[in-house]
């Protein structure tokens, strides 16, 4: 039976471009901190942010553009600003 093909979307596929940049660029300022506990506390405070980016990236590779995708887009921004508003980067 043959594979249903994936439903694709640009606007998606930038606004993920975008925030693998921004999930790295964060990564690599949290390991430039030199207090270990204090780079453990960004660490741990990312890792809702950075874990729904890889999700969102897998699941788009695999899926496509579906609801799921979207919303999973929608609670990495969140997760994103709410890192932002309580620690400084």
């Amino acid at each position: 039976m043959a594979r249903k093909r994936r439903k694709l979307n640009k606007e998606l596929e930038h606004q993920i471009s975008q925030a693998m940049k921004k999930v790295e660029l964060v990564t690599a300022i949290i390991n430039d901190i030199q207090e270990e506990d204090i780079q453990t506390e960004y660490r741990i405070a990312f890792e809702p942010t950075k874990g729904t980016y890889l999700l969102l990236n897998s699941l788009y590779d695999t899926e496509g553009f579906t609801d799921q995708t979207d919303n999973l887009y929608k609670d990495y921004k969140r997760f994103l600003e709410e890192f932002e508003d309580n620690y400084e980067i």
